[in-house]
């Protein structure tokens, strides 16, 4: 018997749904900075920020972007040739340059196969003129606008040190919203000073917004971090993996059905990673989520308000 469907909207259903071919994610070091590392706002980064906990160990010393792609492209299409593909711009702020340094970058995933982009950025890097030219690749291929906001608490916000506030991250939303792209809000479940009902906020503040998609990230402690720091003394405390199930559960049953789910869960480096340390693996970690779900008797958007 095959398998039922998931409670949630994922990404690859959203894929399948919307192409009429598989679709494959690269995922990209473009060599951008972030505002927050260079000096534009801070050198220090966010207190949670270690770059390289998230990013592929294959990007660690990138080559070119052309040669990223390329050979991304030729290893996948070797296990199946039909595959179409979605660029990801992931490390750093992937805004955070003059147009003219964009549009040389970006054009370097404009490929005949790629029928999508995602560009990971920050609210506070999205001015018009850039939004714009995403907007001129959107008639062609998805263009998904990623923007991390982790939380819609303000003084979650100045905690962690991201230097915005939730409004800015609505406005980037909205202006994104009336040029088409498709816009994505990453969050992290388990903050410093946030509950239950912190995570059921933020989720029904971008039930407001006309999101299309969500990346759900557990907290983690990775070396190198002002949190890393502050765990140390004991301030920090991480989620157990039963914890952050209950948490995604309670955020999605808030967000309506519509919204595609990116991601579900932080896949850090272990290398890196310091709490917490749980003893399943990542799709045991998934398969928690979707038995939270089908215990309660509920699916993404129960629990949003029509």
């Amino acid at each position: 018997m095959p398998d039922p469907p998931l409670p949630y909207r994922n990404l690859a259903s959203y894929l399948r749904e919307t192409f009429d071919r598989p679709v494959a994610k690269i995922t990209v070091d473009a060599g951008f900075t972030c505002p927050m590392r260079d000096g534009t706002l801070d050198t220090e980064g966010c207190t949670f920020c270690a770059v390289d906990s998230f990013r592929p160990a294959s990007l660690r010393e990138p080559p070119s972007l052309e040669q990223q792609i390329d050979r991304a492209r030729r290893r996948l299409r070797s296990r199946r040739p039909d595959l179409a593909f979605l660029v990801y711009f992931q490390p750093h702020t992937n805004t955070h340059a003059s147009v003219d340094v964009l549009e040389k970058t970006y054009r370097h995933a404009l490929l005949d196969d790629v029928v999508a982009l995602s560009v990971g950025t920050r609210p506070d890097c999205v001015p018009d003129p850039v939004l714009d030219l995403l907007a001129s690749y959107a008639p062609k291929r998805d263009v998904w606008l990623e923007l991390g906001l982790q939380s819609a608490h303000d003084e979650t916000l100045r905690r962690i040190r991201r230097r915005h506030d939730y409004a800015c991250f609505a406005d980037a939303v909205h202006r994104a919203m009336r040029r088409g792209l498709k816009t994505l809000a990453h969050v992290i479940l388990g903050l410093p000073g946030e509950e239950a009902k912190h995570v059921r906020e933020t989720a029904r503040r971008l039930a407001s917004l006309p999101l299309d998609g969500v990346k759900i990230h557990h907290l983690y402690v990775a070396e190198g971090t002002a949190l890393a720091e502050n765990w140390r003394r004991g301030n920090v405390k991480t989620l157990s993996v039963e914890e952050h199930a209950d948490l995604a559960t309670d955020f999605l049953e808030r967000i309506p059905s519509d919204v595609v789910v990116h991601r579900l869960v932080s896949d850090p480096a272990p290398e890196l990673l310091l709490a917490p340390r749980w003893e399943v693996s990542k799709p045991e970690a998934l398969r928690l989520i979707v038995e939270t779900f089908r215990r309660r008797g509920t699916r993404q958007g129960s629990r949003a308000k029509a």
